[in-house]
């Protein structure tokens, strides 16, 4: 299981805070966004929400069921965020709120101006690999995504301003929307291209590299090599990688080497030496090193976890 990315906890209200024990809602209103917490402290279904503007909406607590234009429900949880696009209308099912487990979710509507100028600059200044892939911040295909560490940190961010009485904190604030709207696209990319890699080989050339290594996670993996297949040199393959993707390619083998190895530690008769050197590391001791490095916990650990 992939850790769950989650923004500094946020406080719940007191019950006698409550103007309503569904959706109840905190506003943070900046010159560059509006921040909304929202609690729910009892059942409920089929509840309308429309901000107006583009929402990124993140889960912090709880389970909500969300019902958008044009695609099934399906179920929306902590380490979770949504898109929802200008002036569309959400629907949403509490099925577990209760007094002492409520739901709490986080809100940022973002003006559109801001998400047009923010793309036309990353357009015109730093374009994608591809340039029938241009930069958008999309809430169709991909409105549904899981966090990564890079767009829960700026989150966390967003909210740490919101709440500040720093007397800069609206120009730290417009800096600090045009990075989450740029995390936001990179989260986006990294769910098209990492995990469905196979549609898009013959259009992207980074879905071929995502896709080699997935399948020799065992064997040696060069950025030299891995340029060569995007057709690129070392240093324009590095950095592209990067901005598109939001981290580099050496931390996304080690990522995939990672959840490998988890995978194989699930297994009774897979030793943490085993799993060490079937994903591509050849030294337990780093091996161990980096798993508690990115997991929290050693493999050892890990595995005596499982039961």
């Amino acid at each position: 299981m992939s850790p769950v990315h989650l923004p500094a906890p946020v406080a719940l209200h007191r019950s006698d805070q409550l103007t309503t024990l569904v959706e109840n809602r905190t506003v943070y209103s900046l010159d560059a966004f509006e921040l909304n917490v929202f609690e729910t402290h009892q059942a409920a279904s089929r509840v309308p929400l429309s901000l107006g503007s583009l929402v990124l909406t993140t889960m912090l607590r709880g389970k909500k069921v969300m019902h958008l234009p044009d695609r099934p429900a399906f179920d929306y949880l902590p380490g979770e965020s949504v898109i929802v696009g200008e002036d569309r209308t959400m629907e949403i099912d509490f099925p577990e709120a209760r007094a002492d487990s409520p739901t709490q979710c986080l809100a940022v509507a973002i003006p559109t101006d801001t998400i047009r100028r923010t793309v036309d600059l990353l357009n015109e200044r730093y374009p994608r690999a591809e340039s029938h892939t241009p930069w958008q911040v999309c809430e169709a295909a991909h409105a549904h995504l899981t966090n990564t560490p890079e767009l829960t940190g700026t989150l966390e961010r967003l909210v740490q301003l919101s709440q500040a009485s720093d007397a800069a904190k609206d120009v730290l604030a417009g800096f600090t929307l045009q990075e989450l709207l740029v995390r936001l696209m990179q989260t986006q990319a990294r769910q098209l291209i990492f995990r469905d890699y196979a549609r898009h080989l013959t259009t992207h050339r980074f879905a071929h590299v995502v896709g080699y290594i997935k399948q020799h996670l065992a064997e040696q993996l060069t950025v030299e090599k891995l340029s060569d297949m995007a057709c690129m040199s070392k240093a324009t393959f590095f950095r592209v990688f990067k901005r598109e993707f939001g981290l580099t390619p050496v931390e996304f083998i080690i990522r995939e080497r990672l959840s490998e190895a988890k995978r194989l530690l699930r297994q009774p008769l897979t030793t943490v030496a085993d799993a060490c050197f079937r994903v591509g590391f050849n030294n337990t001791g780093y091996f161990q090193a980096i798993f508690k490095k990115y997991e929290g916990i050693t493999p050892g650990a890990y595995k005596k976890s499982l039961g």
